[in-house]
């Protein structure tokens, strides 16, 4: 089982080029067999441009996460306040071994309705 995820195309190259090691979410998959990530750059690419394997998923308080993540975090401290504002329990997915697509793919490869999640979605 993998995830489709909709990442913004800065963060999703962060995430390919290896500077970004942590991707962060309000909500994580509930089912933790999830073994992938597809990343689905989020428009003006709008296309599906690599994966990473899940290396493990963090769950704790946003200040203990900033602690655990920043130094491969990818994103500044104040984006990371702003998006877990008010927040007791921040997300964080490991980012594992990545892959590029040497072809960037559509969405209607992977997803029928060709419409982008607003976080994710299961995919077989």
């Amino acid at each position: 089982m993998n995830v489709l995820m909709s990442i913004k195309p800065e963060y999703a190259e962060k995430i390919l080029n290896g500077d970004k090691k942590f991707e962060f979410r309000k909500i994580l998959p509930k089912n933790r067999e999830v073994a992938k990530v597809i990343i689905y750059a989020t428009l003006p690419v709008g296309k599906v441009i690599g994966e990473f394997e899940i290396s493990d998923f963090i769950s704790t308080s946003p200040s203990e996460l900033w602690q655990l993540t920043k130094k491969s975090a990818g994103i500044t401290k104040s984006f990371f306040d702003d998006y877990f504002n008010d927040r007791e329990t921040a997300h964080a997915i490991r980012v594992g071994v990545v892959k590029r697509y040497k072809k960037e793919k559509l969405l209607e490869d992977f997803l029928k309705s060709n419409q982008a999640p607003q976080s994710f979605c299961y995919i077989n």
